[in-house]
């Protein structure tokens, strides 16, 4: 369970630096709320934030992936050809 504000930035950094560390890395929610080990609640926060962040996207399928394949900075890479967002 995510607790504190502290908590949910630690978790957001570990997700960014597992996307980071594996190129074309994919998960559902799912899958990635049984990998981090964390509740619906939590990594629900953790996606949005890294959405919001415009680190990764979401498939319309539901899964998670990194936008853009690295030079640019946050936020500006647009999102990879045939992504489509929901």
């Amino acid at each position: 369970m995510v607790r504190r504000s502290t908590d949910l930035e630690d978790l957001v950094t570990r997700v960014r630096m597992e996307y980071l560390e594996l190129p074309g890395f994919v998960l559902t929610s799912g899958q990635a709320r049984r990998l981090w080990n964390v509740t619906a609640e939590g990594c629900d926060a953790i996606l949005a934030t890294l959405v919001r962040e415009e680190f990764l996207t979401k498939t319309r399928w539901g899964a998670f992936l990194r936008r853009g394949g690295g030079g640019g900075r946050r936020g500006t890479v647009p999102a990879s050809a045939g992504t489509e967002l929901i």
